[in-house]
């Protein structure tokens, strides 16, 4: 398992479904860490704000609707993974997504010289995942749109979790608790008492 020293940087990813809570324990668990909490989004508008040439490729894409491609994606990762905060460690939220992502992560991080320390998966029965989202109360949070992006999920994020459980990063945390509970399960998991 991993030490979850204060003095070590660690460098973790969550997955998990939406409705999971993946944002929020995001940052609770980066600033037990004392790390930085990263998310997909986050990574984006920071990119675009810089209005680096990679951020006004970014800026285009999103303008127009579309999602941001795996290439383009990389270079935002690998932007924000170059950042100082980052080299003290962080959570990751949000990416990688795909197998592709995941492999395209290992080499950024390979490249210079890291490696990922713990793959955290939040899991959460899926019918409390549709009940979670809807409590939300958002307009595009209707029940069929919930259920096609837990389906995206299942056929696009989900083998990461078999993937990182052959490489014995993947920690498995019962996301079917209150927040502070799944925090704890998680800073357990991480310190090797889970």
């Amino acid at each position: 398992m991993v030490a979850a020293s204060s003095s070590s940087a660690l460098r973790i990813v969550l997955l998990g479904p939406p409705g999971s809570g993946k944002g929020t324990q995001a940052g609770t668990v980066a600033e037990s860490l004392g790390v930085s909490a990263i998310s997909t989004g986050e990574m984006l508008r920071e990119a675009v704000a810089a209005g680096s040439p990679l951020g006004l490729r970014v800026n285009e894409i999103m303008a127009a609707g579309e999602l941001v491609d795996d290439e383009t994606m990389a270079d935002v990762v690998r932007e924000r993974l170059a950042a100082e905060d980052a080299q003290k460690g962080f959570v990751l939220d949000g990416y990688p997504r795909t197998l592709s992502q995941a492999a395209t992560l290992q080499e950024i991080l390979d490249r210079s010289g890291k490696r990922l320390d713990a793959v955290v998966q939040i899991d959460v029965p899926e019918s409390e995942l549709v009940n979670r989202v809807l409590g939300r109360h958002r307009a595009d949070d209707t029940e069929e749109v919930i259920r096609q992006r837990l389906a995206v999920y299942h056929e696009q994020t989900e083998p990461l979790i078999a993937f990182y459980r052959e490489g014995s990063l993947l920690r498995d945390v019962d996301g079917h608790q209150s927040i502070e509970e799944v925090a704890k399960s998680i800073r357990d998991a991480l310190g090797g008492e889970g």
